[in-house]
């Protein structure tokens, strides 16, 4: 061993019960249609085109940031698994641990400004254990998210109903978890396993990929990923192209939609210039222009999660509708 390595066993746990939630349960949006909710001309375009992939069995693929689960949208989210209207999720690293903390405890997320001043950011005992269960996935030959779902889908998590991994697995849809090794609270606890991080996560890639492989005719919603999902969806996308290619099969016209608060040209099938700060935000390039230029369609939702899902959902259920 030629450099040193931090020792993991000096590290001070601590259990959740000490630390403050800046989201609890009651933060969580209730499954109701709003008042006035929110519209767009992309938002009443996009939903037509999942019904329309739903009604042909196509898959409908919802790819997230963690920042979703913050803003109280799970019931949307699970409700629309329910009813068969999205058949995948893909979350990160961060999403898997706020979706189990809400299920164990009915409370997530910490301070970062509080608890990085006293060096306790991430160091919560109960948190820390999803490390042992991804390690025992990767024994199984299993991803991370059909593992942690099983495992949250069970008494021992009482608020279970807002767990989108618990929902995948009492639906059996795929809900996977794309994790960046270093990224994660659960990285810094000494009971963490890089190995079996990498090859539980890298299942759930080749899980995503094959549903990517069906993904003509469908729809892949990017919802507040801003790295994760375009990079992921990019190199799935990729490899099933690569061998639909070979088998003379084309996987080119879909829908795809991007969900976020970021002011973009009004003109989608131009990437922005390498001068302009446009050109080096993913969902942009990577979903909105390039994946979809040889026959797909995006749209991009401009606006706050905690209204464009219930809108999405809204729309989907027909409840908008006399």
């Amino acid at each position: 061993m030629r450099h040193p390595r931090f020792d993991r066993s000096q590290l001070h746990v601590l259990p959740l019960g000490e630390r403050i939630h800046d989201m609890h349960r009651r933060d969580v949006l209730p499954l109701a249609a709003l008042e006035n909710p929110f519209s767009s001309p992309a938002m009443t375009a996009l939903i037509p085109a999942i019904r329309t992939a739903r009604a042909a069995d196509k898959p409908v693929v919802i790819i997230m940031g963690a920042h979703v689960i913050k803003q109280g949208t799970s019931r949307y989210i699970i409700d629309l698994m329910e009813r068969g209207l999205v058949t995948h999720v893909a979350l990160n690293g961060a999403g898997l641990i706020h979706d189990y903390e809400l299920a164990l405890i009915g409370a997530t997320t910490e301070s970062v400004a509080t608890y990085i001043s006293q060096g306790q950011f991430g160091l919560w005992d109960e948190t820390g254990r999803i490390n042992d269960h991804i390690t025992a996935a990767a024994a199984r030959d299993a991803g991370i998210g059909e593992y942690l779902g099983e495992v949250i889908d069970t008494p021992d998590f009482p608020f279970r109903e807002m767990s989108i991994l618990a929902a995948g697995h009492r639906l059996g849809i795929p809900v996977t978890v794309h994790v960046s090794i270093g990224q994660d609270i659960i990285h810094e606890h000494p009971n963490c396993d890089g190995a079996a991080v990498g090859a539980a996560s890298y299942t759930d890639f080749l899980i995503l990929t094959q549903t990517i492989t069906q993904l003509e005719g469908g729809v892949m919603l990017n919802i507040g990923s801003a790295v994760m999902g375009p990079e992921v969806y990019l190199k799935a996308l990729a490899m099933a192209r690569n061998v639909a290619h070979q088998q003379h099969i084309t996987i080119a016209h879909f829908t795809t939609a991007v969900f976020d608060m970021v002011t973009l040209p009004d003109d989608l099938s131009i990437e922005a210039p390498k001068s302009e700060p446009a050109y080096y935000y993913r969902p942009f390039k990577t979903i909105l222009v390039r994946t979809v230029r040889d026959g797909g369609t995006s749209f991009y939702v401009c606006g706050d999660h905690r209204q464009t899902i219930p809108a999405l959902w809204q729309g989907l259920c027909h409840l908008n509708e006399s």
